[in-house]
Formats: C-alpha cells, sequence, structure tokens
C-alpha cells in the first residue's frame, strides 16, 4: 500500500462512521434503552459504538455496514453489563483494615517531587493552545464526556478526540512519560 492511499483509506472510514453516526445516532441511544444502559451513560454507550468501529481499518470497504454496527453495539451492551456488575460487586462494603486502609508514610521528598510534577504539568498545560488545553481540562479534570465537550463548544466529536490526542501527546513528552 502506498502513502498515499492511507489518509484516503482513513477518510473514507472516517466518512463512513460519520453517515453511521448521523443515521443511527438515536437508534443506538432507543437501541441501548432497551438494553437496560442507564439514562446517563446512553451517549457514553453510543460513542463506544463508534470509537470501536473507528479504530477499524478499511471499515467503508465492508459490506452490510449496518449489521457491523448492531454488533458492535450488541457487544458495548454486554461490556456495558459486565461493567456494571463488576462495579456492584465491588462496591460492597471491606472492613477497615489498618494494613490495606491507613494512609501511607509520604516522605518530605516525595512530596517535594509531586509539587515539582504538577508544576511541570501546570507549565505544559499553558504551552497548549487554549482550545487543545480547554478540552483537556473539561474531558479529564470535569470528566465531562466527548460528546458533552463536542456539544458545549460546538465541535465535532472527531474534533474534540483529536484536541485530546495533541493534548496527551504534549503532554506526555514534556512530562517525558510514554503516550
Amino acid at each position: 500500500m502506498s502513502m498515499t492511499s492511507t489518509p484516503s483509506g482513513r477518510e473514507a472510514d472516517h466518512a463512513a462512521i460519520e453517515r453511521l453516526s448521523r443515521a443511527f445516532g438515536r437508534v443506538l441511544i432507543r437501541y441501548f434503552e432497551k438494553r437496560g444502559v442507564r439514562k446517563m451513560d446512553l451517549e457514553d454507550a453510543v460513542q463506544e459504538v463508534f470509537t470501536r468501529l473507528s479504530r477499524r481499518e478499511g471499515f467503508s470497504e465492508l459490506g452490510g455496514l449496518q449489521e457491523y454496527l448492531f454488533e458492535t453495539a450488541s457487544s458495548v451492551a454486554v461490556d456495558y453489563h459486565r461493567h456494571r456488575a463488576a462495579q456492584r460487586r465491588s462496591g460492597e462494603h471491606d472492613p477497615y483494615d489498618d494494613d490495606l486502609h491507613a494512609i501511607a508514610d509520604v516522605s518530605p521528598e516525595e512530596i517535594l517531587a509531586g509539587k515539582q510534577d504538577l508544576q511541570a504539568l501546570h507549565r505544559a498545560l499553558l504551552e497548549l493552545p487554549e482550545r487543545n488545553r480547554n478540552i483537556f481540562v473539561l474531558y479529564r479534570l470535569e470528566k465531562m464526556t466527548k460528546p458533552e465537550i463536542a456539544r458545549r463548544l460546538g465541535l465535532s466529536l472527531s474534533a474534540v478526540e483529536k484536541n485530546l490526542v495533541r493534548a496527551r501527546d504534549h503532554l506526555c513528552t514534556r512530562l517525558g512519560r510514554p503516550a
């Protein structure tokens, strides 16, 4: 495959996913409602479907895109319920055990290193373009979903995702951590 065919293939995949998103976004909301996904998690479940589809190279060349879409949605619904069941199980209360739950002693060196890391993160955040920084803060610190950020800022979901990747890559580079 030549270097010039790869971008056009990804562009075709992206366009196919955008078309499916516009055509089936509301349908998927109802699909997940009928399968017991909590109202507060509906849009995240729909987003997860399109995120999974976007990872599939050559997606636009597949036959039966609608069938593939709903197979993926079914998989997301199953994963959602598994995750919820695990959360319920882990939500059971454990009795307090000093060895497990006590706050660890932190040395002055560790406190200083933590403060320095926080200052480095702050500087790296300020280096980001305003849009990248705002999207990163909304997603990571305000815990907004990507679709919520897109609606709030009037951007496409793809633009939000690209800005998050740019912000993450910049921060990882500046802090000397793998992306």
